[in-house]
């Protein structure tokens, strides 16, 4: 049978978090002493109902969201991919359009619903609030302030490939995943050019590891290293980047 698998690292880490998940189920065997479980429920829009409203909870309406961050205050964002929004959750579940028109795709930069997205993936979000995008088939990356000011900081909209640069110099073909660290550098999984590409604070784009264009397995040191369309990435207090390699596949 064959079954999605990560990379290494973060292999490790999901054996590692599988360990602590199981403990309490053990000291529930032994003591039945320290296991709280979770409870789920559905925090905003309804499921199976697609739509573009605002609202309270279950009122809202999405349609295929991919991305979602948190802020330090508990708001939620959200790449509303098929509607082509951003769209913002209150820890009330109040739900509004930060930036982006539903149903009307572009990649105008502008003021709320006078900027436009091209089937937004990945999300992320900083310690001023500032939102950062991956807007996967505009082949950009961009900005949305706490006010809903969308500029795009690096990637030329509509134009595809592999060149690091400063700003719109480089490109990217469908970015999906996107996070940032302390000092605001971005880590994007560049999905299509089997790449990590790393976004500096000034936008100058490098490439961080994989080589573009090349697909494969190897882990090595930069350009040595291969992804095969690498989706979810994420980076810790130390800017260690862990990678999700979606369309790495082994035999079990």
């Amino acid at each position: 049978m064959k079954t999605q698998h990560t990379r290494k690292v973060l292999r490790l880490a999901f054996k590692t978090f599988i360990l602590f998940c199981l403990l309490p189920e053990i000291n529930i065997l032994l003591a039945q002493s320290i296991y709280v479980p979770y409870a789920f429920t559905n925090f905003a829009g309804l499921p199976t109902v697609p739509g573009t409203n605002d609202g309270g909870g279950a009122t809202a309406r999405f349609s295929a969201p991919a991305g979602i961050a948190v802020d330090s205050s508990g708001n939620v964002y959200v790449a509303d991919r098929s509607n082509d929004t951003i769209r913002k959750i209150t820890p009330t579940a109040t739900v509004s359009t930060l930036a982006g028109l539903a149903g009307v795709s572009g990649s105008s930069d502008g003021t709320g619903s006078g900027s436009r997205f091209n089937q937004p993936g990945g999300v992320a979000v900083d310690g001023a609030g500032n939102i950062y995008v991956a807007d996967k088939s505009n082949n950009t990356i961009r900005k949305v302030t706490p006010s809903g000011v969308v500029t795009t900081i690096a990637g030329l909209a509509g134009s595809t490939g592999t060149n690091d640069g400063i700003g719109s110099a480089a490109r990217f073909y469908q970015p999906r995943g996107i996070a940032v660290d302390a000092a605001t550098n971005l880590y994007v999984g560049d999905m299509m050019n089997n790449t990590i590409r790393k976004i500096t604070s000034g936008g100058v784009v490098t490439t961080l590891a994989g080589l573009g264009g090349v697909s494969g397995t190897n882990d090595g040191i930069g350009s040595a290293a291969r992804f095969n369309e690498p989706y979810g990435v994420a980076v810790d207090s130390l800017t260690n980047v862990y990678v999700a390699d979606a369309e790495q596949f082994s035999d079990s």
